[in-house]
C-alpha cells in the first residue's frame, strides 16, 4: 500500500506495514526515502511511534485482543496498536482516535473497518494508561531468545530485554571537548567520552550538527576505533565502512584512512558525513574481497546479525528470523582471513560486530587463531577508559551488551578484538 496523505502517524503505520507485512528492515525503509514527503520533525515523530509500537507489540496486541472476536487485517491491526501504544504513553485521544479513524476510512480495502477502529479505540482511551504499565514486560521471540539464553543465561536476557523496551538515548561522538558539548546540549559525559543526550530531539537542529562538531554513534560502537588506536599518519583501512562513524572517527584521530563499502548508496551517506565534519578519507565503493593494498591498521566491522542493536531498532526481531546467521557466519570468517592478507608485517586487525551472538564474536576469534598460528590477540589494547574488567572475555576480546550500564541508559551489544601478526 502506498503511504497516505503525509502524517507522522499515517508514516508510523506505514513503516509498521512494511516491517511487520514484507519483513522488510526500517533502516532500509528510511534510507530508500520512505519518509521524504515529511519534513524532518515529522519524519522523526513517525520514526518514534514506530519504534515505540514495535517495542511494545506485545503489550498493545494483549489489550487488543480482549475486544476483538479475531484479529483483523494486518493494516487496521497496525492502526490499532499504534493508536494504543500512543495513548498508553499519554497521546492526546482525541487526535490519537480521530486520525487512527482516518487513516483506515481512506484505505481502499479495509475502510468498511473504520467503525471497529473508532469503537475499539474508545475503549483504549482510558484501559491503555491505566493498565500498560502492568502488563509484563515484552520478550524476544524465541529464535533469538534460545540462543542468547544459552550463551549467556536467563538473568542477563530478561535484563537485555528491559534495556530493549526502554530504548536508546541518543549518543553523539564529539571532535573534542565532550565535557562542554555535554553541557551545551544538556547530556552527560559517559565514562568511555561519548555524550548521551536522554531527551528525545531533531539531529539535524541540534547546535553543532551542520557545523560538524559531533556526529551521532552509540558508545558501544565508539569503542572499536579506541580499541584500534591508529596514530596520526597511519595508513587505516576501514573495511564495510558505512554508515561511516567509525570512518569519522579514524579520520579526526589522524589517521589516512580508506573507507571500503560495497553499497554505493551507503558509502555516498558516508561522503556526506566526511563533507559535514570536515574530514577528509578516500571513499571506495567495492567489494571488500576484490580490494588489495597494505595498511598498517584495518577495522573490520563485519556484517552481522545486527542483534546487538534491538534497543535501537527494535524492527529487527520481526523482519529477521534467523535464516542467514550461516551465512554471516561464515562470511565473517572469510572477511578476517582476507582482511589478514592486507595487513602489514606487525599491523594490527580489530574485529566487530554488533551482536549479542558468541558464533559472530567470541567464537571466530578463537577459529581464527586456530587457522592462523603466529595470530595473537592484543589484551592490552583494551585497557580504555570505561571499560570494566569483567567485560573482557576468555579469548581476550571485548563483550559490551543491552544490559551493562542499566543506571546510565544501557548500550548496543557489541564483541570487539584485537588482532595482530
Amino acid at each position: 500500500m502506498k503511504m497516505p496523505d503525509p502524517t507522522p502517524r499515517a508514516a508510523a503505520v506505514h513503516l509498521l506495514d512494511q516491517v511487520l507485512g514484507e519483513g522488510r528492515l526500517m533502516s532500509d525503509l528510511l534510507a530508500s526515502g520512505a519518509l521524504q514527503a515529511l519534513p524532518p520533525a515529522d519524519r522523526a515523530r513517525a520514526q518514534r511511534l514506530a519504534g515505540d509500537t514495535l517495542r511494545g507489540l506485545e503489550r498493545a496486541d494483549r489489550m487488543l485482543t480482549r475486544h476483538l472476536r479475531k484479529p483483523p487485517p494486518l493494516p487496521v491491526r497496525n492502526v490499532l496498536r499504534a493508536a494504543t501504544v500512543e495513548l498508553a504513553l499519554g497521546g492526546e485521544a482525541h487526535g490519537v482516535v480521530n486520525e487512527a479513524v482516518e487513516i483506515i476510512a481512506r484505505h481502499p480495502r479495509h475502510n468498511r473497518l473504520k467503525a471497529l477502529v473508532n469503537a475499539v479505540l474508545r475503549k483504549m482511551v482510558d484501559e491503555a494508561p491505566a493498565k500498560w504499565h502492568d502488563l509484563r514486560q515484552p520478550g524476544l521471540p524465541a529464535w533469538l531468545r534460545a540462543p542468547l539464553v544459552e550463551a549467556w543465561g536467563k538473568g542477563p536476557v530478561a535484563a537485555m530485554e528491559r534495556a530493549h523496551f526502554a530504548g536508546a538515548p541518543l549518543d553523539l561522538t564529539v571532535k573534542s571537548d565532550p565535557d562542554a558539548w555535554a553541557e551545551r546540549l544538556g547530556g552527560t559525559v559517559l565514562p568511555t567520552g561519548s555524550v548521551r543526550l536522554h531527551a528525545a530531539s531533531q539531529i539535524s537542529a541540534l547546535p553543532g550538527f551542520e557545523a560538524g562538531d559531533w556526529w551521532v554513534q552509540d558508545a558501544a560502537a565508539a569503542l572499536p576505533v579506541q580499541v584500534l588506536a591508529p596514530q596520526p599518519g597511519e595508513h587505516v583501512l576501514d573495511l564495510c565502512a558505512a554508515p561511516g562513524g567509525k570512518t569519522l572517527q579514524l579520520a579526526a584521530m589522524g589517521a589516512r584512512v580508506t573507507a571500503l563499502d560495497i553499497s554505493e548508496r551507503r558509502m555516498a551517506r558516508v561522503a556526506e558525513n566526511l563533507a559535514r565534519t570536515g574530514l577528509t578519507a578516500e571513499c571506495v565503493t567495492g567489494d571488500a574481497f576484490a580490494h588489495q593494498g597494505q595498511y598498517d591498521a584495518i577495522l573490520c566491522d563485519a556484517p552481522c546479525s545486527a542483534t546487538g542493536t534491538i534497543r535501537r531498532h527494535p524492527d529487527l526481531p520481526h523482519a529477521k528470523d534467523g535464516n542467514d546467521f550461516g551465512a554471516l557466519i561464515e562470511l565473517q570468517a572469510a572477511m578476517i582471513d582476507h582482511a589478514l592478507t592486507l595487513l602489514r608485517p606487525g599491523g594490527r586487525l580489530v574485529f566487530c560486530t554488533c551482536s549479542l551472538l558468541p558464533d559472530e564474536g567470541e567464537c571466530q576469534v578463537e577459529a581464527a587463531l586456530a587457522r592462523h598460528p603466529g595470530l595473537r590477540v592484543d589484551r592490552a589494547a583494551l585497557d580504555l577508559p570505561g571499560v570494566d574488567p569483567g567485560w573482557i572475555t576468555d579469548e581476550g576480546g571485548l563483550r559490551l551488551r543491552p544490559d551493562h550500564w542499566p543506571d546510565l541508559g544501557g548500550m548496543d551489544g557489541f564483541y570487539i578484538a584485537c588482532l595482530r601478526i
